[in-house]
């Protein structure tokens, strides 16, 4: 057997080649997929996913991979490719084929379950499936093995090295920080209206504009594309290949915020070092470190005034009409306006968390075989009161609003708070590096962050762990600190209260 780097190269790039196929059938699946071909789809994913199983667990590649681990001559940057790629196999040899092609198949059925159960507004509909897919996630955590707690195994394929021992304190403190500073702004003598409402903004110009956006940005749009999809989602074949989509809504101007959200992800993907293409290198360390990279671009900039103080200009004229009584303060005020809404993907900054720290207790439950599923939509229901003060009407804007269940996605909510908290220690420390910074984005001028996100995070790729990576950019870990003085300076001021 050839035992070089080129030969354990060769493996990786049909690795990730494998990868990319993939995920370009998943992305298709959520744009283009005619609705009769989901059977063949699900099928299709199945044999595919089965063949990247395949290649992971081969014992060739076990042997090179143990080569590399004892060979003092590799470079670095080889010598973490060998490592990342090792864990990911270590994983991978643990779980039968069979069980790979079940999830694979459960999974594009679970998808068209749920659609067919949101349809419906009928959880019943989607049980039979998500009972299958929990079925399967908890043979796959004990397939990888853990210490009695089956989410940890689960959490790992997101975000290495996190535990629930850790993570539940965190979001549990977040969460009881959170629910008294939502009331205290839902006291405040000054109210915030919803300007959005009776206002309706054409599709089409909301589509030229988050293309505008993109390209000021600096995602490169012959190495990517943006399409239009019913939950917004990036996905990266290659870093070339990015594929971004958005949702596009004549009340309102969501579609732009979820266009600069999933446009950094995009800009992640891009980013990765061209020396890295092919490898395990050119990936997030984290979902947690990824997702703080479009919360950045969504929240810390896209609802801040410096970016408004150049851009909404540019929005009233391709607006006039809808926008012809609106100026910045009152619409800068407004697209930060807090409520207790129901929908995540529609939540400000301030409630968005208490959504994701209900998502995880509920799938924590649910892993642990500690919920009965019958009892979910109740479940979700007082939480949602205890935690936000609102009840679903229903099971579309309760259980059902999501797609990540129907994917089998559990051990994924969580990186979306995660990402949060990293992104306001890594926006502290970019204003920290750019004294310039709040004036160069009042002139419209986004890509020096671009590059600095570029050159402290995306061109690392995966040399590091998430955690020690945000350390070295900013000088500490994972902290609520950064986001929550964030919050109450911002919300104080915006309120007329202090936080």
């Amino acid at each position: 057997m050839d035992k070089t780097f080129d030969a354990l190269l060769a493996r990786m790039h049909e690795l990730r080649d494998l990868g990319g196929l993939i995920a370009l059938a998943t992305w298709d699946q959520e744009t283009y997929l005619p609705p009769k071909a989901a059977e063949s789809r699900a099928f299709q994913l199945s044999t595919v996913q089965g063949l990247h199983h395949e290649r992971l667990v081969d014992p060739r590649l076990g042997e090179l991979l143990a080569w590399a681990v004892g060979n003092p001559d590799l470079t670095d940057d080889q010598r973490a490719m060998a490592r990342v790629l090792g864990e990911e196999r270590d994983r991978a040899v643990k779980v039968p084929k069979a069980l790979v092609q079940a999830l694979a198949e459960a999974q594009s059925r679970g998808l068209v379950a749920w659609r067919e159960a949101r349809k419906e507004n009928r959880f019943s509909a989607f049980k039979p499936a998500l009972e299958r897919l929990l079925a399967l996630r908890r043979e796959q955590a004990d397939a990888y093995g853990h210490g009695g707690e089956r989410y940890d195994a689960l959490l790992e394929v997101y975000e290495p090295g996190m535990r629930v021992a850790r993570l539940s304190p965190v979001l549990s403190a977040l969460r009881d920080n959170l629910i008294p500073l939502v009331e205290a702004l839902q006291s405040a003598p000054r109210k915030v209206e919803d300007l959005f409402v009776g206002r309706n903004f054409d599709p089409e110009a909301q589509w030229r504009l988050t293309l505008r956006l993109l390209g000021d940005m600096g995602f490169d749009l012959e190495a990517g594309r943006l399409d239009k999809s019913i939950h917004p989602f990036s996905n990266g074949q290659h870093p070339m290949d990015v594929r971004l989509t958005t949702a596009l809504e004549e009340g309102a101007l969501s579609a732009l915020f979820s266009t600069l959200h999933e446009g950094g992800h995009g800009l992640y993907e891009q980013g990765f070092s061209p020396a890295h293409h092919r490898t395990p290198l050119a990936n997030a360390p984290s979902t947690g470190l990824h997702e703080s990279q479009s919360r950045l671009w969504e929240n810390q900039v896209g609802r801040g005034r410096s970016f408004w103080t150049h851009y909404f200009p540019v929005l009233r004229e391709t607006f006039p009409q809808a926008l012809a009584d609106v100026d910045l303060d009152t619409f800068h005020t407004a697209v930060n306006r807090v409520s207790r809404s129901l929908i995540r993907v529609e939540a400000d900054e301030v409630t968005y968390n208490l959504h994701i720290v209900l998502r995880y207790e509920l799938e924590l439950m649910l892993i642990r075989d500690e919920l009965p599923l019958d009892e979910l939509p109740a479940a979700w229901n007082e939480r949602m009161r205890r935690f936000l003060g609102v009840t679903p009407p229903d099971d579309t804007q309760g259980v059902l609003q999501d797609i990540h269940w129907s994917w089998g996605e559990f051990g994924y909510f969580p990186t979306y708070a995660l990402g949060n908290l990293y992104s306001a220690s890594l926006y502290r420390a970019a204003q920290r590096a750019m004294p310039g910074l709040e004036e160069g984005l009042a002139r419209g001028e986004l890509k020096p962050l671009r590059e600095w996100l570029r050159t402290h995070i995306h061109a690392e790729g995966y040399r590091l762990p998430a955690e020690e990576l945000v350390r070295r950019v900013t000088g500490q870990g994972l902290t609520d600190v950064d986001f929550l003085a964030y919050l109450k300076s911002k919300y104080g001021a915006l309120y007329g209260v202090t936080l």
